[in-house]
């Protein structure tokens, strides 16, 4: 389990920089296979696939609600059979923590 689902996501300061690629890279390493980080650097992304619609709605259903407890909300994509999601925090124009802490979170929905 990733150390980042037991943090809370807190707001990201004027000035507050982006995170390096380095650090960036060292926190995709604590998620589940399965994200990447877009080619931009900007956002964190990944795609799921269901058996039907009701799986679909259930599992974003299940994002929001982790969504609007840590304050900080992926852009989604969603069909019949998938949910494709990207976080990046736009206040900062980058990735910070706070996307790897939801990511993590999210993750624990397959757990």
């Amino acid at each position: 389990m990733s150390k980042l689902r037991d943090l809370t996501c807190a707001p990201c300061p004027a000035g507050t920089p982006p995170l390096s690629s380095v650090d960036a890279a060292r926190l995709l390493a604590e998620l589940q296979s399965g994200w990447r980080i877009a080619d931009d650097g900007k956002s964190l992304r990944r795609a799921w696939r269901f058996a039907n619609f009701h799986q679909t709605i259930g599992f974003v259903n299940a994002v929001a609600w982790i969504a609007n407890a840590e304050d900080h909300h992926p852009d989604l994509e969603v069909g019949y059979d998938y949910c494709r999601m990207a976080l990046g925090t736009h206040s900062i124009g980058g990735l910070s923590q706070n996307d790897f802490i939801c990511a993590a979170k999210i993750d624990g929905l397959s757990a």
